[in-house]
């Protein structure tokens, strides 16, 4: 996998997360492993650059808050840009899966 569908893939699974609402690193990292079943698991060394990257490009709004278990944390939410940013990830993975499944299925 390129880097670039790499990143574009990590960055679908971070604004598909957090189209349900708020959330910090911690939180996004678990529920995507939670909702992959185990099978996803986003390394720190990864997703701290990828949030940094897309608040900078004003896809994500970051705040400052104390989290649940009472320690300081950035919670990340989608901008209005991070919402089109989503549909268009969205439609494009679900083109590239739809072609990855054809080939599949004749190979």
């Amino acid at each position: 996998m390129s880097q670039a569908t790499a990143q574009s893939t990590l960055d679908l699974l971070i604004l598909k997360t957090l189209a349900r609402g708020p959330n910090h690193g911690f939180g996004i990292t678990a529920h995507i492993q939670k909702a992959s079943e185990g099978l996803l698991r986003i390394e720190e060394g990864s997703l701290y650059p990828a949030l940094h990257r897309l608040e900078r490009e004003k896809i994500l709004a970051g705040e400052w808050a104390i989290s649940e278990n009472g320690r300081r944390a950035r919670y990340y939410q989608l901008t209005a840009a991070g919402r089109k940013r989503l549909e268009e990830h969205e439609g494009q993975w679900r083109s590239l899966s739809a072609g990855v499944a054809r080939v599949l299925e004749f190979a």
